[in-house]
């Protein structure tokens, strides 16, 4: 679908991932040597709270060891390999009563507030991860003897730099060239772009490569100093991709090539390499609190710290970038339907909303016990929500481009125009819903509670009614572009020249009755998917089946003017009375058709005004444009007229007439003289006809005067004149005076003579 969804929410999304995995590592980082956790109890504390206390504390992996009045209890293993404590019995019963969802929907907000007040009263406790990392670089091994610890970190990264800049010096030239799009499609924008992300991966691995070699070189000791360089060269790297992804998507610098037309592009760009900087740095220092940190507390003060103002950096880059978004989705549709305007409208709120969401499940993630599991599902939602649109737009527009290249190749008839929209929305249509099942797989299990086995009896059953519902939709897209492209073209609305014609073609009987069948086709095929969908459902359609009889039934007897009209329809469509775009006179009204449906037709007059006619009531029917029209008008020419002369002249017309380019295709048989059809007291009439296409018909006789009136003059045949010419002998205008005044008026009492 011009060719892309936002690429701010890739990258964004991409930033939430990084956050969210860096809770993940930092918890798995944990040195196993430290000291377990004293946790001491008055015994007065329920169930309910020791539980949470114990998951609180021991979500880093580590053990906790609960003490009552300062009595040594049983230790408490980590929550992965822990049961929850035993719930009372009154309060066992009183969850027994609330709905499963409900119970839910309460734990996860409990758990949420927990987290966010957890992470608030952490907040001050961040300082504590100075003292902890001087204690962790105090004990390295690294840097002992010879070149200080810094000072090799600082030479390895430069390395790494030095030998990116080196490999992107020496393979300019031969990505530049490469990289210049060869026409302005989407296929070689996306071609050029690709190879300018191929060069900048490249750059990035090459970069991790020579900084992990180094580091095994000199910093051979797995201490805090090579945990620090890695862990640096990994969110460098973080970073350097998003920037990749940037460059691919927007292209800044080189509209040319740019994949996405995404509205201030550059502006986005510019906002992409501050996250890119921002959001590595922060993954950096939460991933190295987790292994240098004495306890939970200031990695999770930190967390709270960075997830928040990660959150607003994203609500405020959604909601700034709504009206380019809303562009991007609208781009390429001249008429978009409401649906489209919907979702272009909606598109940056779900995004925030999603965003914070997110976050929320990240906050109530670190006080449950497989709080792993919401954040790594939390992770590839936002991956999923971001990819699956932009990867869906991309192959369409890709297999659009492919099919407009084909068409212009080798001509686009209406089967292939409806087979490539049919490929289309089938690649678009499997792409959506593996994405939709990839989000159901990873939040069946921890919002239903369902298990895998659960879930794969579901899945099935699901993709069977999948299956029929994606083929019908597939089915549908096929045949409304196949009826849209062979239906004739519309009309310009607003008053046509009467010199245009109603044009030269006239549509086929097919495209005629393509329109009526349009709508029956389609209604039938929608609702045939229906009804096996609803049956794979385990719906019994056989009652609704019953009742539409019954209705149709009704119908009939209760509509006899339209089961009438639509009869006669079908019948004037079997007998070809007429097609669109042709003149018609019903007897009481003509005009030229413009539009046909079940049960009526559509005039269009002369004047302008459109005559809606059923056609049930069209008892006779005469087309004025189908094959041909002969055309007959009459000329006057004086009593003194050479008639020959004037039929050689006429002649010579009609040849002119023929061999002109304008006007000759037009012809059937030429212009000509029948002969003399009345002779009158003030003239000789002569007839002229010439048989020529409908559709032109008038416009020729129109030219055909015009050339017939210069004609005859230049050939001096006169034409008739309704001058009388009274003559006479000397005293001819005394006597006719006189006759005329003798006359006496008329009297106001005589009748009218």
């Amino acid at each position: 679908m011009g060719s892309g969804f936002v690429c701010g929410r890739l990258i964004a999304a991409l930033g939430a991932l990084g956050l969210v995995l860096a809770t993940t590592p930092s918890s798995r980082a944990q040195s196993p040597a430290q000291p377990p956790v004293i946790l001491t109890l008055s015994g007065e504390e329920t169930p309910e709270t020791v539980s949470r206390m114990v998951e609180a504390l021991s979500r880093e992996g580590r053990q906790v060891e609960i003490r009552i009045g300062g009595v040594p209890a049983a230790a408490k293993p980590t929550p992965t390999a822990a049961k929850p404590a035993p719930q009372p019995k009154a309060d066992a019963s009183a969850s027994a009563a609330i709905p499963a969802s409900t119970a839910q929907v309460e734990a996860f907000v409990d758990h949420l507030v927990e987290g966010f007040d957890y992470g608030a009263a952490s907040v001050p406790r961040i300082g504590d991860l100075a003292q902890d990392w001087e204690r962790a670089w105090q004990d390295r091994r690294n840097g002992r003897d010879g070149l200080s610890a810094g000072l090799r970190m600082g030479l390895i990264l430069l390395l790494a730099l030095a030998a990116a800049g080196v490999f992107r010096i020496a393979s300019a030239g031969f990505f530049a060239s490469r990289m210049r799009p060869k026409g302005p499609e989407f296929t070689p924008r996306l071609i050029a772009s690709s190879w300018g992300l191929l060069q900048d991966l490249a750059t990035i691995v090459l970069a991790l490569l020579v900084a992990r070699m180094a580091r095994n070189a000199w910093l051979p000791e797995p201490d805090i100093v090579a945990a620090t360089l890695t862990t640096t060269a990994n969110g460098a790297a973080i970073g350097a991709v998003y920037v990749a992804v940037g460059r691919f998507l927007l292209s800044p610098g080189a509209p040319g090539r740019r994949i996405m037309p995404l509205p201030r592009a550059e502006r986005h760009f510019g906002l992409l390499l501050f996250y890119s900087a921002v959001t590595p740095a922060i993954i950096v220092a939460l991933l190295l609190a987790g292994r240098i940190g004495s306890g939970p507390q200031p990695l999770a003060g930190l967390l709270m710290v960075t997830g928040l103002v990660a959150l607003l950096f994203k609500l405020w880059w959604f909601h700034d970038m709504r009206r380019d978004l809303a562009a991007l989705i609208l781009k390429g549709s001249p008429e978009p339907g409401p649906w489209r305007r919907l979702i272009a409208l909606s598109a940056p709120w779900f995004y925030m909303g999603t965003a914070l969401a997110l976050w929320a499940v990240g906050r109530a993630a670190a006080m449950m016990s497989d709080g792993g599991r919401w954040a790594e599902a939390a992770a590839l939602t936002q991956t999923a929500i971001v990819i699956t649109p932009i990867l869906a737009v991309g192959i369409g527009s890709w297999l659009d481009c492919r099919a407009a290249r084909r068409a212009v190749a080798e001509g686009a008839t209406p089967l292939s125009q409806a087979t490539g929209a049919a490929l289309r929305a089938a690649a678009v249509g499997i792409l959506w819903a593996a994405g939709f099942f990839v989000l159901a797989r990873l939040w069946a299990g921890l919002l239903v509670g369902m298990s895998t086995t659960q879930f794969t009896g579901v899945s099935r059953q699901a993709a069977g009614v999948a299956i029929f519902a994606f083929v019908g939709w597939v089915a549908l897209v096929f045949l409304r572009v196949f009826f849209d492209a062979c239906a004739p073209k519309p009309r310009a609305s607003g008053p046509v020249e009467e010199e245009d014609g109603h044009g030269d073609s006239v549509p086929s009987r097919l495209a005629t009755v393509l329109p009526v069948l349009r709508g029956v086709v389609l209604g039938a095929v929608l609702g045939l998917t229906i009804l096996i969908v609803l049956s794979r459902m385990g719906v019994d359609i056989g009652p609704l089946l019953a009742g539409f009889g019954i209705l149709g039934l009704a119908l009939s007897f209760g509509s006899q003017a339209l089961v009438r009209d639509i009869v006669s329809g079908v019948f004037f469509m079997l007998e070809d009375a007429f097609r669109v775009g042709e003149y018609v006179d019903t007897g009481r009204l003509k005009g030229t058709v413009e539009k046909i449906s079940l049960r009526s037709m559509q005039l269009r007059h002369q004047s302008g005004q459109i005559h809606t006619i059923p056609f049930g009531q069209i008892q006779q029917l005469t087309n004025a444009s189908r094959d041909w029209a002969t055309i007959k008008f009459n000329v006057r020419l004086d009593h003194s007229a050479d008639i020959e002369q004037a039929r050689k002249t006429i002649k010579k017309v009609g040849l002119a007439l023929l061999e002109d380019p304008e006007f000759g295709p037009h012809f059937i048989a030429q212009l000509k003289m029948q002969g003399v059809a009345d002779i009158t007291d003030s003239a000789v009439v002569i007839r002229l006809k010439f048989t020529a296409k409908p559709a032109q018909a008038s416009t020729l006789q129109r030219e055909a005067l015009k050339r017939v009136y210069r004609a005859l003059n230049e050939a001096r045949v006169p034409f008739a004149s309704n001058l009388v010419t009274v003559r006479g002998g000397e005293g001819g205008s005394t006597s006719g005076a006189a006759a005329i005044a003798a006359v006496p008026p008329p009297s106001p009492l005589a009748p009218a003579g």
